[in-house]
């Protein structure tokens, strides 16, 4: 493999995304003949089919997927050195790709503006999407760190805390438990859910906390896209959720939805900051590890209180 270069990893990361050979060249400015040369040439040096050539298009062999994390492991490398380089130059200034799942999209703004306060010229590019995405990302070094409440036990990751995640039921201001107390859990199954796809955090949180109600997981409620829809939905009166309480600060606020006083609830998770083990981490990340022990916590949303007021005695 020592007559691989630079050219013929980008070669096969772009036929691998692809699937042909025809936009792979595209998106390099090569000619599609010019990108089959250098499959031909990684394959011969290899001695290994790298794609299967299917009528769906090119799909990589196992040795393919190998050479492809190789191949992004190298250019996240690369990207590393040049953060290394300016930072031995004293420069304070480098890129960092973070990841949050949809939850985390309520306060990772805060976040971000008030690392860039400090790190004005660390350039940081922000993607969002659920647990399932963002763990894709992680696995695929599209992401430097996710932020997540769970962090995937399946590939080499370190994990640390940096707040607290309280996850809490909600219901509209006028719904009959609204202003009950100490409602029991068998009570709160009878009620209609609103939530999230199979994997998502909360609803494994939910899943877990109503596992011994006979029957409640094989009809556990609606499946909603996203949390928007589901405090809309909530709102309109079409159910009850299970949501992290970070994603509803302005409806407590203004009145538009409640929390209600389950026991055993508010349940209380952790927001941890993932990154991969087997990768070195560049000046940019560990600033923002640093922030994140630092001052994390300080950017979640603050509640003055989880549960419904108590009634004043009449």
């Amino acid at each position: 493999m020592r007559n691989l270069t630079l050219r013929h990893l980008r070669a096969a990361q772009e036929i691998a995304r692809h699937g042909t050979i025809v936009r792979a060249a595209s998106t390099l400015g090569l000619t599609p003949p010019a990108i089959t040369i250098q499959l031909k040439q990684i394959e011969e040096d290899a001695g290994v089919i790298l794609f299967d050539r299917t009528n769906d298009g090119l799909r990589p062999t196992a040795a393919g997927l190998a050479f492809i994390d190789a191949a992004q492991m190298i250019e996240e490398r690369l990207r590393q050195l040049d953060d290394e380089i300016d930072a031995i130059k004293g420069v304070r200034a480098g890129t960092l790709a973070l990841g949050v799942v949809s939850t985390a999209k309520y306060f990772a703004p805060r976040l971000m503006a008030t690392f860039k306060n400090t790190h004005p010229d660390i350039a940081v590019s922000l993607t969002i999407g659920n647990r399932a995405e963002i763990i894709a990302k992680l696995k695929n070094h599209d992401v430097d760190i996710a932020l997540m409440g769970r962090s995937p036990s399946d590939m080499p990751l370190h994990s640390v805390v940096f707040g607290d995640h309280p996850l809490v039921m909600i219901a509209p201001p006028d719904h009959p438990l609204a202003k009950r107390r100490d409602i029991t859990k068998e009570e709160i199954a009878r009620e209609h859910f609103l939530i999230r796809e199979p994997g998502s955090g909360t609803r494994i949180s939910l899943e877990i906390f109503l596992g011994e109600i006979p029957g409640k997981l094989e009809d556990l409620g609606t499946e909603m896209s996203s949390n928007e829809t589901i405090k809309q939905a909530v709102m309109a009166g079409l159910g009850i959720a299970f949501i992290s309480a970070h994603t509803i600060a302005m409806e407590l606020e203004f009145g538009k939805l409640v929390t209600l006083d389950v026991i055993g609830m508010p349940i209380r998770r952790q927001w941890f900051s993932v990154t991969r083990t087997d990768r070195t981490i560049s000046p940019a990340m560990n600033a923002f590890q640093v922030f994140l022990r630092q001052r994390g916590a300080q950017c979640l949303p603050f509640f003055n209180k989880l549960y419904p007021m108590q009634q004043e005695p009449g």
